[in-house]
């Protein structure tokens, strides 16, 4: 028993006792196939050297939350939150490649804002600067390339080495970011798992609001005009029943398509990026975790 059951154990076990959000059974059924997932070239960073491409990963994977935040960033044009930071860190790396695991050590929120096109007193930059101090310390005198292989090609083994090594990733009963870590590596092709496929969903924002709109998820009448509103959802049991709901829906939704969680990720994130979804607000809890 390892961490990936202990994740579909306790998401299980949440919505099985929700209050908040409840699954709706007949529409299981109703969420349609995407195209394969691929990280995009132009907004991520994947033309340099294996070890390069492994380093950005790495690197963007550390600074990937935020979402309670994303609206009071600078966007990019046409950019969501997460594609800002992923451009712009991929910008970075085509112009002076990775930072030195020293300088990652000792990074302030200022050099982050800068790379980042943002305001230095935003709150997100100093968390974003500990969680690439966290990332240096946590990397010692390895390279990103040796980190991931001590995972020996593992994809479980590799979530439960970061989330262990760095606090920002130890996502109690998700581990949503810890497990997106081997996901990417093997969507940009520059490593191999012999467990990808029993990954399960990145539980975030995006998901359960696209199973919400999808009709899968029904949120308590109160909740879901709180989160209409654009009130902030403070962390507490109703964010974790929106996000161990959605997981755990995922996963039947999967098993019937016959397909891995994973990939059924990808494809409701990617649905999310579209016009319908973004003129609905999404629950915003202001989190290190997603």
């Amino acid at each position: 028993m390892g961490l990936l059951d202990d994740v579909r154990r306790e998401c299980a076990r949440i919505a099985d006792g929700s209050r908040y959000v409840t699954i709706e059974p007949d529409r299981l059924g109703s969420i349609a196939p995407g195209p394969p997932p691929a990280l995009d070239p132009e907004r991520h960073y994947l033309e340099g050297t294996r070890d390069e491409v492994i380093a950005y990963l790495l690197t963007l994977d550390a600074i990937n939350f935020g979402s309670g935040w994303f609206p009071t960033l600078r966007k990019r044009p046409g950019c969501s939150g997460y594609y800002t930071v992923a451009w712009a860190l991929g910008d970075r790396f085509r112009e002076r490649g990775p930072w030195p695991t020293e300088d990652l050590r000792s990074i302030e929120a200022a050099e982050v804002a800068e790379v980042l096109g943002q305001d230095p007193s935003h709150e997100l930059m100093e968390l974003y600067a500990r969680a690439l101090q966290d990332l240096g310390e946590f990397l010692g005198d390895r390279t990103p390339t040796e980190l991931v292989q001590s995972a020996a090609g593992s994809a479980e083994r590799l979530a439960e080495i970061v989330a262990a090594g760095m606090p920002f990733f130890d996502d109690r009963g998700f581990y949503k970011r810890a497990q997106i870590v081997a996901n990417d590596l093997t969507l940009a092709g520059v490593a191999e798992f012999a467990d990808i496929d029993r990954l399960t969903i990145f539980a975030d924002n995006l998901v359960p609001h696209v199973l919400r709109l999808d009709g899968v998820l029904i949120y308590d009448e109160a909740l879901a005009a709180r989160i209409d509103s654009g009130e902030l959802l403070a962390t507490g049991q109703e964010e974790r029943e929106i996000r161990a709901c959605a997981l755990h829906a995922c996963e039947l939704i999967a098993a019937d398509l016959g397909v891995p969680p994973r990939t059924l990720d990808v494809w409701l994130w990617d649905r999310g990026q579209g016009t319908r979804y973004k003129a609905v607000p999404r629950h915003r809890t202001r989190t290190v975790y997603y």
